[in-house]
């Protein structure tokens, strides 16, 4: 295992479940007390993708073991691992549904060691046949950040960047933009990858800083012309071919006008009456960029934790699971 931040539990505080966000490239898990207090945690690059080699069984065991998960503990996951390419597919629940029902879809995995209980949270699909969606550990995200009763807009970004609607707790839609997957193939597979920085880590590097002109221009320039983005696309090379640009500021300027490609598309989404608050759930660099974007397209955003936002969905499902008053 690699990229471990593992710390020794607490010992004054008894643990309650342990909390796993499994993702396509990325495990993270918690040692939990019934409070939400983190006791521990570990985290490295054992995704679905690797554990489809190499099993997962292994890398939760291991784990666990690093977390020094008393036997008998119940581990409680989401994200990827239960996709259908996963370790069990947990099954969508149709929109709309209320996040604080989650619980009621998650799948007990037919594993046994050390007497964990071990469930995996659900997905939740879109099955209108003109609109079809599907997400899988956002969801989670949002039981952890919004409040019960919410009715809003609420903005996800990443390689899949999610915009969900709610009405009073409720998922009632929502929309999928690939805008980080497009990001990452235009920039390594397509010409204009002679306009990013050669290497991969340049590349995110120039894409994640904290937003500068180039950004912001690329931004703007997608929101004036949304219908025009491949010839957008075009100009960032040509620009930098007839010397108006330079190569550094291509990584920078592709990343803005993607994201303003997006908003663009989410804005005229926007109902009379919705209004253009929308709540952010971020990390990082990657929340800095959206903020400014978000609110170089008039909208109100307000900023939560995407880690936070995903372990304190796992404690509410896992309060309703298991640790709720009998």
């Amino acid at each position: 295992m690699d990229n471990k931040n593992n710390h020794a539990p607490g010992r004054a505080v008894q643990a309650a479940f342990v909390g796993v966000d499994w993702g396509t490239s990325s495990f993270r898990a918690w040692l939990m007390a019934a409070d939400g207090q983190v006791l521990a945690h570990t985290r490295s690059s054992e995704g679905m993708l690797h554990c489809a080699q190499a099993g997962f069984a292994p890398v939760l065991q291991a784990h666990l073991a690093q977390l020094q998960a008393p036997a008998g503990l119940p581990v409680l996951m989401c994200g990827m691992v239960g996709a259908r390419q996963g370790w069990l597919e947990a099954p969508y629940l149709h929109t709309p549904t209320r996040l604080d029902a989650l619980h009621q879809g998650a799948v007990p995995v037919p594993f046994d060691f050390a007497g964990h209980e071990l469930r995996i949270l659900p997905g939740v699909a879109c099955t209108d046949a003109r609109q079809p969606d599907v997400m899988r550990g956002e969801e989670t995200q949002l039981l952890g950040a919004i409040a019960p009763d919410f009715t809003g807009s609420v903005c996800i970004p990443g390689t899949h960047s999610k915009w969900v609607s709610l009405q009073h707790g409720a998922i009632s839609g929502f929309a999928t933009c690939m805008t980080g997957e497009l990001f990452a193939v235009l920039s390594r597979h397509s010409i204009l990858s002679h306009a990013v920085e050669a290497t991969e880590a340049a590349e995110v590097a120039a894409a994640a800083q904290v937003p500068d002109a180039a950004f912001l221009e690329g931004v703007a320039s997608a929101l004036r012309e949304p219908a025009a983005l491949t010839q957008l696309l075009f100009r960032l090379r040509a620009a930098q071919l007839l010397g108006h640009e330079q190569r550094a500021d291509g990584a920078a300027r592709l990343s803005g006008l993607l994201i303003g490609a997006e908003l663009a598309a989410m804005r005229a989404r926007q109902t009379a009456g919705d209004g253009q608050g929308v709540q952010l759930i971020a990390a990082g660099r990657l929340g800095t960029l959206y903020h400014a974007a978000l609110e170089a397209a008039g909208f109100a955003p307000t900023l939560r934790d995407a880690e936070d936002a995903s372990r304190q969905g796992l404690v509410q499902a896992a309060r309703r699971l298991w640790l709720a008053p009998r």
